[in-house]
């Protein structure tokens, strides 16, 4: 009996050290595949900014009066601009490969189909209208997100941007090798919002222009205060690392101060979402229940148009309460 029982667990032991072996082994393979992965990524983003440095140059090379010396020229960011130029620096923030013309024809091409299949199925010219509007509006609404999304990631990784500056600039280096070990040791997207920069400073572009430039593609408030930190400090002098740990606390306590404002706000915004999604579920549940009694809504458009119009009113009111800048 004694035996067996030696048997059971040598046997548990054999099979469970196995086990965590071949666990081992699969882990160790994929995490080679996958630290290989991203540095095949981290290089593709380097190349690819390296590639946006030589076109800006280019541009700023052919034209004297173009659009990067006009914003170099100036001391502060324009806040009146065309709907265009909005628009374009939406898709600089979002860092997509995409153009503005290819936008707007995905954004027509979408608006087309939603409104052929609504008018398809309703026969009705003014639901095929709604449909198409908004519709046309998804692919903006998505580039938006993704520029606010990257705009958080970049606001979480610069206090430790400007931390690791600081250090490199109190071993005895320039701003720019600062600026090239933020591009290595990081993760995308503040590697490849400094890493441009660097490049732009290596293929000749002055250092104040450059420093506008990336102030001008994120738009970040923080981003701003370290741009101006910077151009303050070349005409004035001082102990730049200092500078750069006090941008440090004073970046990482506004974002500190922006996840509380979003923890207050979330309630808000789960209200926000229930008030403006609640009709949409309740007219699909009486679809489900009673269809000919919903069906009934369809014959009155302008009740539907109203319900959208103050449903929309509602929906940017409540983000005025819950958005404010500080």
């Amino acid at each position: 009996m004694t035996m067996n029982n030696f048997v059971t667990a040598a046997t548990f032991l054999a099979v469970f050290f196995a086990i965590f072996g071949f666990n081992l082994l699969v882990s160790d393979i994929l995490e080679r595949s996958r630290k290989r992965r991203l540095k095949e990524l981290e290089e593709e983003i380097l190349a690819r900014q390296k590639d946006r440095a030589r076109e800006t140059m280019k541009s700023f090379e052919s034209s004297a009066l173009g659009k990067l010396v006009q914003e170099a020229e100036n001391d502060q960011i324009d806040e009146h601009q065309t709907m265009r130029e909005r628009l374009n620096a939406m898709l600089d923030q979002a860092d997509m490969s995409l153009t503005l013309s290819g936008v707007i024809g995905g954004s027509t091409l979408l608006a087309t189909i939603a409104a052929v299949v609504t008018f398809l199925f309703t026969l009705n010219i003014g639901f095929a209208f709604l449909a198409a509007v908004a519709a046309f509006a998804i692919p903006f609404l998505y580039v938006s997100y993704r520029s606010n999304q990257r705009a958080e990631a970049i606001r979480s990784q610069l206090p430790d941007t400007l931390e690791l500056m600081s250090r490199v600039l109190r071993a005895g280096q320039t701003i720019t090798q600062a600026m090239q070990a933020v591009a290595t040791e990081f993760s995308a997207p503040i590697s490849s919002e400094f890493a441009l920069c660097y490049e732009q400073q290596n293929l000749g572009l002055s250092s104040d222009m450059a420093l506008k430039d990336l102030a001008r593609r994120n738009r970040i408030v923080e981003i701003q205060i370290f741009v101006l930190a910077l151009m303050v400090h070349r005409q004035t002098g001082g102990n730049l690392t200092e500078l750069l740990d006090q941008l440090a606390k004073l970046i990482r306590t506004r974002y500190r101060m922006r996840g509380k404002i979003r923890a207050l706000t979330a309630e808000g915004r789960i209200q926000a979402l229930i008030l403006l999604g609640l009709p949409v579920f309740m007219y699909v549940v009486l679809l489900v229940l009673s269809r000919e009694y919903a069906l009934e809504l369809l014959d009155h458009p302008r009740l539907i148009a109203g319900a959208l119009v103050s449903m929309g009113v509602g929906a940017i009111w409540i983000r005025k309460i819950i958005n404010f800048d500080f």
